[in-house]
């Protein structure tokens, strides 16, 4: 079976962060932007995180089936 990757992407100043994963492993890549946005050495911090974690949810939510009807 074939996945679709996907992929998040920051640029900040001259730095890149991406961030590739495939769907259903979202949980893994917010558990990473959190211990990237933790560590005092990167310039990536929590609002980055935020960023990035609204975007993902974004794309989960237009890739969604129509809501189903009210009754």
């Amino acid at each position: 079976m074939t996945y679709k990757l996907r992929q998040l992407t920051l640029r900040k100043g001259e730095e890149t962060y991406l961030f590739r994963y495939r769907p259903g492993e979202e949980s893994g890549v917010v558990d990473d932007m959190a211990r990237w946005a933790a560590n005092p050495e990167l310039n990536f911090d929590w609002f980055d995180a935020a960023v990035l974690c609204y975007q993902m949810g974004r794309r989960i939510e237009n890739e969604m089936p129509d809501k189903v009807e009210e009754r």
